[in-house]
This record gives C-alpha cells, structure tokens and sequence, in this order.
C-alpha cells in the first residue's frame, strides 16, 4: 500500500442505489433527453435506468465509479429506446402505406375488380409453377424472409437462393405475360 491510498477499514458496505440514483437524477434525466430527444421518453428510460441499477447482477463495489457506470447505462438504455421507437415508426408507415394502398381500390370499383383480376392471375400463375419455385417465391414475398433466412431454411448456399428466386421470378413473369396476352384478344 503506498501512501496515497485510502486506508481500508474492512470490507465496503453495499451502495444505497435509492440515494445514489436520487443524487445523480438531475443530471441523468439531462444524459436521457439528449440521447433520445423525446421528453415523453424520460420517464419511461429513467424507470428501465433505475430498475437495471437496482437489479444488478454483478454489484458495484466502489461508490466512485457508480456516476460512470450509470451514465453508461444511461446511454444504453437511451439507445435502445430510440432503436425501438425507430422499428415502430418504420412498421406504422409501412401498415399505413398498405393500408392506403386497400383504401383507395375499395373506394373505386373498378380499381377494386382490376385488383382482384390481377390477383387471381397471380394465383393461377403461382399454381402452374413447379412447388419448389412457388415455395421460395412464398418465402421471399409473402413470408418476406431475407435470402439468409431462406438459405437457413431450406439448408442451401445464398447463391443458391438468389439464383433460384431469380428462375422462379422468370418463369412466373412469363405466366403472366401469357395470361395478360391471352386476355387481350
């Protein structure tokens, strides 16, 4: 021990996180707003912030790293929040743009009957496709896996599964092309 060192008396007593969180609130609810840039998002990261702390799994022993620790936790849970609120925003838009899109061919009729039309040709095309060719045209547009999860699925390379979506695409755009053809004359 040099003489620069505290003298220890024994071993620590635990950190009173209550008081510790209380001490430092001020300043972490600031490292919060800036992080997410939501004030409706305070409340709900200080509440994760103060239950991760209370909660730890592997317990601070030295009460003058606590201020980094919980400005490190902080920004965790700030970044998870934002990365959360982002995957929301991005579903809403994308059931909003869908659920437009249905809005506007049910207030049409003739929209409504081409869409149906169209619909069914695809139904009768993906029924004369081979079933491994509808299989990972389900896959990849209904299901909307990526080719990695594909790949995974099916136990094949992703290579393997661009080139045969690409097929599967061909021959169902040639269907189709028949289809519309035939409908023209």
């Amino acid at each position: 021990m040099t003489h620069r060192d505290p003298p220890t008396n024994g071993p620590q007593k635990p950190i009173d996180w209550g008081a510790c969180l209380a001490e430092h609130e001020r300043w972490l609810r600031a490292v919060i707003l800036a992080r997410t840039g939501e004030p409706q998002a305070l409340d709900e990261v200080w509440q994760e912030v103060s239950l991760a702390a209370i909660e730890q799994r592997s317990p601070l022993a030295d009460r003058e790293k606590a201020p980094a620790w919980l400005y490190r936790l902080a920004v965790i849970r700030s970044v998870r929040y934002r990365r959360q609120r982002a995957r929301q925003r991005k579903q809403l838009a994308r059931l909003a743009a869908e659920s437009n899109g249905h809005a506007s061919a049910a207030d049409d009729p003739f929209e409504w009957l081409l869409c149906q039309e169209r619909r069914e040709l695809v139904r009768r095309a993906l029924d004369k496709l081979t079933g491994r060719d509808a299989e990972i045209l389900m896959l990849k547009y209904h299901e909307r896996c990526s080719y990695r999860q594909i790949a995974s699925l099916l136990g094949i390379s992703e290579s393997a599964v661009d080139a045969r979506v690409f097929r599967a695409r061909e021959r169902l755009r040639r269907l189709l092309a028949n289809y519309f053809s035939d409908q023209d004359v």
